[in-house]
């Protein structure tokens, strides 16, 4: 097959986007300052339209580089073009999330899902699926915090994640949430263990996904674009997932 054709077969499949957009008033880890936009030109008065935009790297939809957690470790420009296409599995805990804002997906939920869908492949994209992006924009839902101020969302176990990076030698892990490790987790390890092993281990992850709801446990493909500054640790992206079986 062609590059033509290859490229005509992928346009006539569903393309699904994981990401949200992003403006002045999104959730955002309470750490960092929000979005600031500023308009310079309008092509009104000057005959074209610009703005600067003021952001912190890990902003809205967006990958965490290895450097964003771990010193010595890469930067999104070490990141090679091909990492960033990636086989995907997307395994669906919307239920058990809806009924425990808690939940902390883990090993058995990863046994379960092989045994319905296959071995997970190595080299793949990992998603986890809690439906938290329908809470999206609305930060005090998304930041689910209780009357004594104590967030309350889900996450990965640090039992799950190194059952898929180390068993199943997996390449990338990405989820809806802020972060990867469950809300109730971090308080009781007064850290976020599960994001550092994840870049520590000069692996990446994205952050804040959306719709994986339209996307099937198995038969989809993960893209993920950004712009090449140099020396960041993370940025917004765009995540496409293409469709192998459902044409348009």
């Amino acid at each position: 097959m062609t590059l033509d054709e290859i490229i005509t077969a992928l346009r006539g499949k569903k393309w699904v986007d994981l990401t949200h957009s992003v403006t002045e008033s999104i959730p955002i880890f309470s750490a960092f300052p929000g979005v600031q936009r500023n308009t310079l030109y309008t092509v009104e008065q000057d005959g074209f339209f610009a703005q600067q935009l003021t952001f912190v790297t890990q902003t809205g939809t967006h990958i965490d580089a290895p450097a964003h957690f771990s010193l010595g470790k890469r930067c999104l420009e070490g990141l090679a073009n091909k990492e960033l296409l990636l086989p995907l599995r997307v395994i669906h805990k919307q239920e058990a999330v809806a009924q425990d804002a808690d939940y902390r997906l883990g090993v058995q939920d990863i046994v379960d899902f092989e045994q319905q869908y296959g071995q997970i492949p190595s080299g793949c994209f990992v998603a986890f699926a809690s439906g938290w992006s329908t809470r999206w924009p609305d930060a005090q839902a998304f930041a689910n915090n209780d009357t004594q101020g104590n967030s309350h969302t889900p996450g990965w176990s640090i039992e799950a994640l190194r059952f898929l990076f180390e068993q199943r030698q997996i390449a990338a892990v990405g989820h809806e949430t802020l972060d990867t490790d469950a809300a109730v987790d971090f308080r009781r390890n007064n850290g976020l263990i599960g994001e550092f092993y994840v870049l520590d281990r000069d692996a990446w992850q994205v952050e804040v996904m959306n719709n994986l709801d339209q996307v099937p446990a198995v038969g989809a493909y993960l893209q993920v674009s950004f712009p090449n500054f140099a020396g960041t640790p993370g940025f917004p992206v765009r995540a496409i997932a293409y469709l192998l079986d459902d044409e348009r």
